[in-house]
């Protein structure tokens, strides 16, 4: 059963997680309308290590990243979405981040093994720092596959 956790928690999963031997493989994202390319990327983040956990942001940050009228999804229900993924083993809530550097801070709590992100990712060079930082593989693991982007469905939507 897939948990929902708060960043709180995430020391004491990784410590029960390597206790195990386990794998862990760390995405990150807004996820807010859950569509084949988000599907895509999270089961073949899963297939390079045994544990998939997937920072999800905040509603504050997903409103600064992607404008006013969004999320469309509160973080919880989006976490609820995600949690019935097979892919997904544990969705940690994310608070609002200001900058790279608290980011950073949370993946050094739970020490991921593997960083995973897609080729068409923005924070790309982000992603491979926080890797070096906790001593984790960066893996790009999936192309953005038909344009699929809640963005461009949202506007498709409100075109019509």
């Amino acid at each position: 059963m897939v948990e929902i956790l708060s960043v709180n928690k995430t020391t004491l999963l990784r410590k029960s997680l390597k206790k195990q031997g386990k794998t862990i493989v760390l995405v990150g994202g807004c996820f807010d309308i859950l569509h084949p390319g988000h599907v895509f990327f999270l089961e073949k983040a899963k297939k390079v290590g045994d544990i998939l956990v997937v920072f999800l942001e905040s509603d504050q940050k997903v409103r600064e990243l992607k404008g006013i009228n969004r999320p469309v999804h509160t973080q919880i229900d989006r976490a609820k979405v995600l949690a019935a993924l097979r892919a997904v083993d544990y969705v940690v809530l994310l608070p609002y981040i200001k900058n790279e550097t608290e980011y950073d801070e949370l993946v050094g709590k739970i020490k991921p093994d593997v960083i995973a992100t897609t080729i068409k990712d923005a924070n790309t060079s982000h992603h491979q720092r926080s890797a070096r930082l906790v001593g984790a593989k960066f893996k790009l693991v999936a192309r953005v596959i038909n344009d699929y982007s809640t963005s461009s469905l949202i506007s498709s939507i409100t075109v019509q």
